[in-house]
């Protein structure tokens, strides 16, 4: 049993020290293979270890460097003006938002009123529009107040 262990460990050696050699050979029609053992007595390692390997380059720390002193700079109450400027729009959006919605609510139920049969896949159909433009414009909504909600 020992035997065997031994022998089993000798071939794994010998098989990975083989495996971390790549030779170039010349064979009998003088053409080059390149294989990762010893075809004949002509062969040259061309990889031999771990060593001939180059390594990744090393990454460049990140800049510490500050804004330029000349870099141009907003003043604080153009920045007010410009933030209240954008409340203002978003307001606007969500207010027109709000009409679009409550219109294509109204267009659904008006043709939920209508006596089609329920059972056809046309009447199904028919109403995927409406209930696909409410959906957006309830998405529109909830994004316009998210937006409304990240500002100062």
């Amino acid at each position: 049993m020992i035997r065997t262990t031994i022998a089993l460990l000798l071939a794994a050696v010998s098989l990975s020290a083989n495996a971390q050699s790549i030779y170039r050979c010349t064979d009998e029609s003088g053409g080059t293979v390149i294989s990762n053992t010893r075809i004949n007595k002509d062969c040259k390692a061309v990889v031999s270890t771990p060593e001939n390997t180059v390594p990744a380059p090393k990454a460049k720390p990140k800049s510490t460097e500050r804004t330029p002193v000349d870099f141009p700079r907003v003043t604080e109450d153009a920045q007010k003006n410009r933030d209240n400027d954008r409340r203002l729009i978003l307001e606007q959006e969500l207010g027109s938002e709000q009409r679009n919605l409550d219109q294509a609510k109204r267009d659904l139920s008006e043709q939920e009123g209508l006596n089609l049969p329920p059972s056809t896949t046309a009447g199904v159909d028919r109403l995927a529009p409406y209930r696909d433009r409410v959906a957006q414009h309830e998405r529109n909504i909830v994004a316009i107040q998210k937006e409304l909600s990240g500002l100062r």
